[in-house]
């Protein structure tokens, strides 16, 4: 049922607050809804944070005991490619096209509309265009009822 769960070594990311997209690893469990999480590759401070502000991942620091120091989960996360593994999840790709976004001028959103119209317009020709080929002749058109003489 449940395959990520809330144990030291697991990579998560913030996913709400001023750290937003931020990843870290959890290094120990403070109760059933605080943990102390540590982000030695992407800079982030030593420090307990809610439960309810984190995304776990699929991801997990092997060999990282609880309680580890940051020298030794610096250690393993570069060992592991952990920067690498983050890059290649679909969170961290949908939060790298929002950030984009969110950096785009006026001028850059208009020709992202402009794309994406074209885009959609070709899409109708080809959809046309093979629903045409494939499609039986149409159905006649059905013949409007005798208009009423007036006595």
């Amino acid at each position: 049922m449940f395959k990520n769960f809330i144990e030291p070594g697991r990579v998560v990311y913030v996913n709400f607050g001023k750290d937003f997209g931020k990843v870290a690893v959890i290094v120990d469990i403070v109760d059933s809804r605080r943990v102390l999480i540590d982000g030695p590759t992407t800079n982030f401070p030593r420090t307990i944070y809610p439960v309810k502000r984190l995304g776990l991942t699929s991801i997990k620091v092997n060999k990282i005991l609880k309680g580890a120091r940051t020298g030794t989960l610096k250690k393993a996360a570069t060992e592991q490619k952990l920067n690498e593994k983050w890059a290649a999840t679909s969170i961290a790709k949908k939060i790298a096209v929002r950030a984009k976004r969110a950096s785009l001028t006026d001028f850059d959103r208009f020709k992202v509309m402009i794309s994406r119209k074209n885009r959609s317009f070709k899409l109708r020709q080809l959809a046309a265009k093979i629903n045409g080929a494939g499609k039986k002749a149409a159905a006649p058109a059905k013949k409007a009822a005798p208009a009423q003489k007036k006595k």
